[in-house]
């Protein structure tokens, strides 16, 4: 099995030039032509930035609504009381209300991708911190996740919201869509999520913010970034 799968790496290999650093557009175009999977790959892209998370201003962080979706079917559950729980089912969440779910949570059933919560309902929710922490399911107000719109947040995350938290080395890893999404899909929602990422610059960030950048699929080889080209994209 191991023969069969570093032959198919090396024939993809083959279509990179490791040494080019791409324009968005190429490296879509690239990334596109080293489909191998039987599955809708994901379209991930990977970026290095030049700030230390163990400043709390230089810890990166949000959350925006990349404007083709992510391609995922995604399961939201909100935490909240009477009127906003309804409110939050006909919007779309796909369940909604308060300590049952709790006890769902605690006895380990999750059966949700995105959990929201209102404010008034977090010291419930503080209880199953240890658990939702490390699945990164946690509420969290710089995600909008925990809010009191939850007609706003559960349509965002069924809409295409991509979470972003750079890793304690600096990395920032999202996928932006499936490689069956059209060109100029996958150039929009990498064009919006690469602006999110530059708002975020910390005042304290010295040097070049994006070291380096690098766009795949869920089984490719990557391609490398123009970190140039991402950093003037407003």
């Amino acid at each position: 099995m191991s023969k069969k799968v570093s032959k198919r790496f090396k024939e993809l290999l083959e279509k990179v030039d490791r040494e080019k650093e791409y324009s968005a557009t190429e490296a879509i175009k690239t990334v596109k032509d080293l489909k191998s999977a039987k599955f809708d790959e994901t379209v991930e892209v990977a970026l290095k930035l030049n700030v230390d998370p163990r400043h709390a201003d230089q810890m990166i962080r949000g959350s925006v609504v990349l404007p083709a979706g992510t391609g995922k079917t995604v399961r939201v559950a909100v935490i909240a009381k009477d009127a906003k729980a309804d409110e939050a089912k006909a919007a779309g969440a796909d369940i909604a209300g308060g300590a049952e779910i709790i006890e769902d949570i605690q006895a380990g059933k999750m059966d949700f991708d995105v959990l929201i919560a209102t404010p008034d309902m977090m010291g419930m929710v503080g209880k199953v911190g240890r658990v939702l922490g490390p699945k990164g399911l946690m509420p969290n107000p710089k995600t909008g996740t925990v809010t009191m719109d939850v007609v706003q947040a559960v349509k965002n995350a069924k809409g295409g919201q991509v979470n972003f938290r750079v890793d304690k080395h600096g990395n920032i890893h999202a996928g932006i869509g499936k490689v069956s999404f059209t060109q100029e899909d996958l150039e929009n929602n990498f064009k919006t999520f690469v602006s999110a990422i530059n708002k975020q610059k910390p005042a304290s960030a010295k040097g070049r913010y994006i070291k380096h950048a690098a766009l795949s699929l869920t089984m490719s080889p990557s391609v490398n970034l123009d970190t140039q080209e991402l950093l003037d994209i407003k």
